[in-house]
């Protein structure tokens, strides 16, 4: 057994573990503030930092705390490399943990599903927890996905699902769920993890304390051969698209209409006979499901035009499966792009009609774009519509599709992909009815 494992097998059925502990916080965005209010209303000891919210004076406080303290708990996307207390954490790399460290040793016997993944994670968590709630069972869900795991009200028979991003876990230690799932990996996220090969060993601690009674879920060749290397103790359970393709004809809901929704759905759809549902309810349930905002949101709709948020979509991977799942697109990209990301356009360019960039990064799209799509620079996202209108009353084709999916970050304009999406909402619908 190795030393992690050690302490967790220490820590786990302590009740006394808070109150025996003392702990540094850095960071208080919302993982943070969940973290400091556990510890306030427990009165455990604690000292945080924030680099934009705390005061200068608590600099030399926070500083020492880190090497008195028994824990230093991160909040997901800090960054130790670019951090000012770099060396002194690095010096103390064995007190790191995350909420979800936390999470489990407060919880030693709560039964979980970790879902992690680069695309669809948060839609799949959501489907997971709507089809077992219409079958009755008691869950909460949490994470990188609405509240942050320490604020879910914790119970004896609940099942947690957990949406885990690859920041939380690079950072954890003592994660352990019934069921691991990683429903694939791109290049996403390598500003910050540097190399892919450090973004999927932050994916693969999902299954490093997992012993033979657990589950993994993979589907990719290369990830399973990972995992059997790796000789990781969870049974593995192999997920196969043709299994759910083979039920997909009944499955009529238009929010899952894409190839990376039915590749994700089939991790869904194994996973939901471990719970025994059958697959009348399963079917029933997904028919009912309505998807998240800003993830393929057809949110407006006349005769002859679709207009689609897709502002979730921050990689061109991310975007390739709404292209794939439309035609006669004219499509708004455009934003901070995500590094070493490339455009394979060859399959699916016949499917867009004209794109329109916007942000701050527009040679860069334009050399993904040029000699391959039609595309005008338009910089913002009202230019962007006022074009497409015009263009769209002169236009003979029937069925028109316009796809906000803008491949890259929001953070050149705007503050997140929600406000991004919200703001392509807000002005289709003046400029719908302007013009309808």
């Amino acid at each position: 057994m190795n030393n992690q494992k050690k302490v967790l097998k220490n820590f786990f059925f302590n009740s006394d573990f808070l109150k025996k502990n003392s702990f540094s916080v850095y960071g208080l965005g919302e993982t943070g503030k969940s973290a400091t209010n556990l510890f306030k209303k427990k009165k455990i000891k604690f000292v945080a930092w924030d680099d934009k919210l705390s005061k200068k004076k608590n600099k030399k406080l926070f500083n020492k705390s880190l090497d008195e303290s028994n824990w230093i708990l991160i909040s997901p996307g800090i960054n130790i490399e670019q951090s000012r207390f770099k060396n002194k954490i690095l010096k103390n790399k064995s007190k790191i943990i995350s909420d979800l460290d936390l999470f489990y040793i407060l919880n030693p016997k709560a039964k979980s599903i970790i879902v992690t993944g680069s695309n669809g994670k948060s839609t799949t968590c959501k489907i997971i927890e709507h089809v077992l709630k219409k079958n009755n069972l008691s869950v909460q869900l949490g994470g990188n996905i609405g509240k942050p795991i320490l604020n879910l009200n914790h119970k004896k028979k609940s099942l947690y699902i957990i949406e885990a991003s690859s920041f939380q876990l690079f950072y954890s230690k003592f994660i352990n769920p019934k069921y691991a799932i990683i429903l694939n990996i791109t290049n996403d996220h390598l500003d910050w993890h540097k190399t892919k090969k450090n973004y999927i060993y932050s994916k693969f601690k999902v299954f490093m304390n997992q012993n033979k009674s657990d589950m993994a879920f993979l589907n990719n060749k290369k990830l399973i051969n990972i995992y059997l290397k790796k000789k990781f103790k969870a049974k593995l359970k192999i997920v196969n698209l043709k299994n759910y393709m083979q039920i997909k004809k009944r499955i009529k809901n238009i929010y899952l209409n894409s190839l990376i929704n039915d590749e994700n759905m089939s991790f869904v759809y194994l996973l939901m006979k471990e719970f025994k549902i059958s697959l009348n309810s399963f079917i029933s349930a997904v028919n009912s499901f309505k998807g998240l905002p800003h993830r393929h949101e057809i949110f407006y709709k006349t005769s002859h035009i679709t207009f689609i948020n897709d502002s979730k979509a921050t990689s061109f991977q991310a975007t390739k499966f709404a292209l794939m799942a439309n035609k006669n697109v004219y499509w708004i990209l455009g934003g901070l792009p995500k590094k070493n990301d490339t455009f394979f356009l060859q399959n699916i360019k016949k499917k867009i009609v004209k794109g329109f960039i916007i942000g701050k990064h527009v040679n860069y799209f334009k050399s993904q774009l040029k000699g391959k799509v039609n595309f005008q620079i338009s910089y913002t996202l009202d230019n962007a519509l006022n074009l497409i209108f015009q263009e769209i009353k002169t236009t003979y084709r029937k069925k028109i599709v316009v796809l906000f999916s803008p491949a890259s970050a929001s953070y050149d304009q705007y503050n997140n992909f929600n406000e991004r999406g919200d703001h392509f909402k807000k002005l289709v619908k003046i400029y719908g009815n302007k013009y309808f």
